[in-house]
């Protein structure tokens, strides 16, 4: 599968209004649901601010102009031209920066690691914000009804049970109701922010930058503190970049520029207004800005919000882990596709339950928004200060258009993110911990899975026969049989073990022998143009390289189909396909995707014909009757 051409990246073909509202459904739901919590911190909990006029204002100030900062113009207007190919996301940005430092090894190995280790905390990131959105969302009930406090974190676990349960199910279902209900939310957050502020004006006064500044040098060890509660503003900035490729980046400035950022910063004023007139407002200003009447219905929007955003944030964690497989940072995993019309649209059960069991301890463990809101900032700053890097690296080392200007701004904004970064380790010990260990931890797994990939090939190599020993061999004693022979192979240099076993069982080859070797690149999408590339390594030896991008499902038959344009035929009813035992793992369900349908494609050809296949766990795929390996 090609990748589309879109508005740089392949979305023409759907009007940049429908775009637009997928993309407010997808893209902002983390951001979105940031005023449940965000602003609340900063007057809450260990290191709480004193509640006066000059301290809120002084708060809205920082935080109208860090969002500004951070995501309108870093990442809206700056990161969102650094695609790879279309798509964006840390892991597609390091593709990006690996492929232009390809000369220079040691800075390749630094580029690489930074970004599998932002991809590592990202998982700790996927796991925090289901948590903290809903169980957010959920403790309006008590601002609405306060003898139903008790149940909050029962309700909040039930809702996450359910989220997950559903995900096997897909989003195509559900997902065409995300954006309408992310506008619903957007324009409420608008008009409960434009109904206080009218009542308190005086709280615009926060958008003079100067309240932050003057409050920074007046007080620098509580403005330091600060900084952690108005990073919880921007925790989904990351994201905006990351899902870039489903929608375009023209997509997504309109949706954030048009109507996400100036309904939430309307919200958050809002918010202000309202702690200025009651200061006991502080302890949920966000659900105490509507009237008694409307928390019911407010309480069951915000649920859905943050269950969308929820939704976005485990899809990425999908997705990321579909990544970091075929990038060779994961062992192959079973990937299940939810819809017949969209490739995206996966799901993978084994990081689902994981994501679930670790979603419930972190509810049961730190029981309130408040408490976990200590973990979330550490895990998105130090994915946010890589981007920078990465960003700045990519910048560096292409030409580009203002490259010193961008250069200077990237530099602004990795002193900015330092500081994010530094005033979140404050929490450390609160729950800072959680997704740094995590991190670190996923980080391990992931590096030890590509070194130790890379160990195992390389002791293959050293006792397996290197392919251009065996094509200038001479082969007297060996008949050969009509037909073709096709071998999947992970490394092309050498001979597959499943060719000297055919060698040693039947003694022939067949006349025409083919070595298939699947590969998949470190861009997201390969274009039709470069899919398959056919090498005669000598009379009737041909190797066969298939590239697939990381974002793409590899489909090994519809490549195959291209092989009579490069001057081979595999007739069906006589080309045999053998696999080395190496490359194939117990269990049909557990196999590759791209074998599962080569596997399921050799059926439908052969009906009638007379083969059989034998996979290392005494597993027969039957064909017909009979070649055994």
């Amino acid at each position: 599968m090609s990748h589309p051409s879109t508005d740089s990246q392949g979305h023409g073909q759907s009007s940049l209004g429908a775009l637009t509202l997928a993309a407010l459904g997808i893209v902002f739901g983390d951001i979105g649901t940031s005023p449940l919590y965000a602003f609340k911190e900063a007057f809450n909990g260990p290191h709480a601010l004193a509640l006066s006029p000059e301290n809120v204002l002084a708060t809205l100030s920082a935080l109208l102009w860090a969002v500004f900062i951070i995501v309108s113009i870093k990442y809206v207007w700056i990161v969102l031209k650094y695609d790879n190919d279309g798509e964006g996301g840390v892991l597609a940005l390091t593709a990006l920066a690996h492929r232009l430092a390809h000369d220079a090894p040691r800075r390749s190995v630094l580029v690489v690691g930074a970004g599998v280790f932002a991809a590592a905390l990202f998982y700790g990131d996927a796991i925090i914000t289901p948590a903290i959105s809903v169980l957010s969302a959920v403790e309006g009930i008590s601002v609405a009804t306060p003898r139903f406090e008790h149940f909050i974190e029962p309700i909040t676990i039930g809702i996450l049970i359910g989220l997950f349960l559903i995900q096997k199910q897909g989003t195509g279902s559900v997902g065409k109701w995300f954006g309408p209900i992310t506008v619903i939310w957007f324009a409420a957050l608008g008009a409960l922010g434009v109904h206080s502020i009218a009542q308190t004006p005086m709280v615009l006064q926060a958008i003079n930058p100067m309240h932050a500044l003057q409050f920074t040098l007046d007080h620098p060890g509580a403005a330091f503190l600060l900084l952690s509660a108005v990073f919880l503003a921007m925790t989904g900035g990351e994201a905006l970049y990351a899902d870039m490729g489903h929608f375009g980046a023209k997509a997504v400035r309109l949706g954030w520029y048009g109507l996400v950022f100036p309904c939430l910063i309307l919200n958050y004023f809002g918010q202000g207004a309202l702690v200025l007139r009651d200061a006991s407002a502080a302890t949920n200003p966000f659900f105490m800005l509507a009237p008694q009447w409307l928390l019911i219905p407010l309480v069951a929007l915000a649920t859905a919000a943050t269950v969308i955003a929820s939704q976005a944030t485990i899809s990425g964690a999908y997705s990321m882990t579909l990544q970091a497989s075929r990038l060779g940072y994961l062992p192959r995993v079973r990937i299940l596709h939810t819809s017949d019309q969209e490739r995206g649209q996966i799901y993978v059960p084994s990081v689902n339950w994981m994501m679930l069991l670790a979603v419930i301890a972190l509810v049961l463990a730190f029981k309130t928004s408040g408490a976990l809101a200590a973990a979330y900032g550490i895990a998105v700053s130090g994915t946010m200060i890589i981007t920078t890097v990465l960003t700045a690296f990519v910048t560096r080392i292409s030409p580009r258009p203002w490259r010193r200007t961008t250069l200077v701004a990237l530099g602004g904004f990795a002193l900015l993110e330092l500081g994010f970064f530094a005033s979140n380790l404050s929490k450390l010990g609160e729950g800072g911990w959680f997704p740094l260990t995590l991190g670190a931890g996923i980080f391990l797994m992931l590096t030890t899975w590509k070194k130790g990939s890379g160990l195992v090939a390389d002791q293959r190599r050293q006792i397996d026969i290197p392919m251009d020993d065996f094509v200038h061999s001479p082969r007297p004693d060996v008949p050969y049989v009509e037909g073709t022979a096709v071998y999947l192979t992970s490394d092309p240099t050498i001979v597959p073990s499943a060719l000297f076993h055919n060698l040693k069982h039947y003694k022939v080859m067949h006349r025409q022998t083919v070595f298939l070797h699947v590969l998949n690149d470190n861009a997201p999408y390969v274009s039709a143009a470069e899919r398959v590339a056919v090498e005669e390594l000598g009379p009737g030896l041909y190797t066969v390289t298939v590239r697939f991008g990381f974002r793409e499902e590899p489909d090994i038959p519809e490549a195959l189909g291209a092989l009579t344009h490069a001057g081979l035929d595999l007739e069906p009813m006589r080309t045999t396909y053998f696999v080395a035992r190496s490359t194939v793992v117990d269990g049909p369900g557990v196999l590759p995707t791209w074998q599962c349908g080569l596997y399921s494609w050799m059926t439908r050809q052969a009906e009638g014909a007379a083969t059989y296949y034998r996979l290392p766990a005494n597993q027969v795929v039957e064909l017909g009757t009979q070649v055994m390996l």
